[in-house]
């Protein structure tokens, strides 16, 4: 039995803390509709949740954490809303970078920048380049992203360089994804109390563990993602074999 942290009624065993979260950012909208407020009012309270769980994280050694910010279908949201999250972006951006630096964290996208404006695509470059040597957690944000379109890309380089088919096996494709070198995901959160992945990293959650709550994102606390972890603590994993026994 390992050790425990404990904060509050939850506690988790430190020998059962996932390496990697993925985090479904889910119920910004709904949380601000209920408050009477605009949409984007709940985008910027789901944009500053970001900190406390970034801080949870560091807190409880987990080495990797990636959100899903924005993907490749939110574009069909109506123009006025994709504005103002890309005006979101800019502003977290600038705001949370260098604290994050300080803390030692390690800011990555995975995505497709070249959809994005070029000032946008500037200040990425600028986050991920000023925080690439930081050890303590790498948080990947997932902006412009898609699971299908990571694979199709994935796809597209490996014919590029004439790699012949009978060399591709899972390792080599995963060597081609933007996750390359970081370990797949054990436990994929996704808030508001959907049940769907919504093309989040399909490919590398494949045997990840799955946690649904229906907590709206903003709301979504350190409390709240330390019962995600108790809950991920009392799974057995067995990627596709038999249980273990004793």
């Amino acid at each position: 039995m390992g050790r425990a942290r404990k904060n509050g009624s939850s506690s988790v065993e430190l020998d059962k803390v996932p390496r990697h979260i993925g985090i479904i950012m889910d119920g910004n909208g709904r949380w601000a509709q209920k408050r009477g407020l605009p949409r984007l009012a709940g985008h910027r309270a789901g944009a500053e949740n970001i900190r406390r769980i970034v801080k949870a994280c560091v807190e409880l050694s987990i080495e990797v954490l990636t959100v899903f910010a924005f993907s490749t279908e939110n574009w069909e949201r109506p123009q006025s809303e994709v504005r103002g999250l890309m005006l979101l972006v800019n502003h977290v951006i600038d705001n949370e970078t260098e604290e994050l630096h300080r803390n030692g964290v390690c800011v990555r996208h995975i995505g497709d920048l070249s959809h994005l404006d070029e000032g946008l695509q500037r200040k990425i470059r600028w986050a991920t380049e000023l925080t690439s040597d930081n050890k303590r957690l790498i948080i990947n944000v997932a902006l412009n992203y898609g699971g299908r379109a990571e694979i199709v890309s994935a796809v597209r380089q490996i014919m590029r360089n004439g790699i012949p088919p009978e060399q591709v096996d899972e390792t080599l494709f995963g060597s081609y994804l933007q996750s390359a070198g970081l370990p797949d995901p054990d436990l994929v959160i996704r808030t508001a109390g959907e049940m769907r992945l919504s093309n989040f990293l399909i490919w590398q959650a494949a045997y990840a563990e799955y946690y649904s709550t229906s907590t709206y994102w903003p709301d979504f606390d350190e409390e709240e993602l330390r019962s995600a972890l108790a809950a991920y603590a009392k799974r057995q994993r067995r990627f596709g074999r038999l249980p273990s026994k004793g």
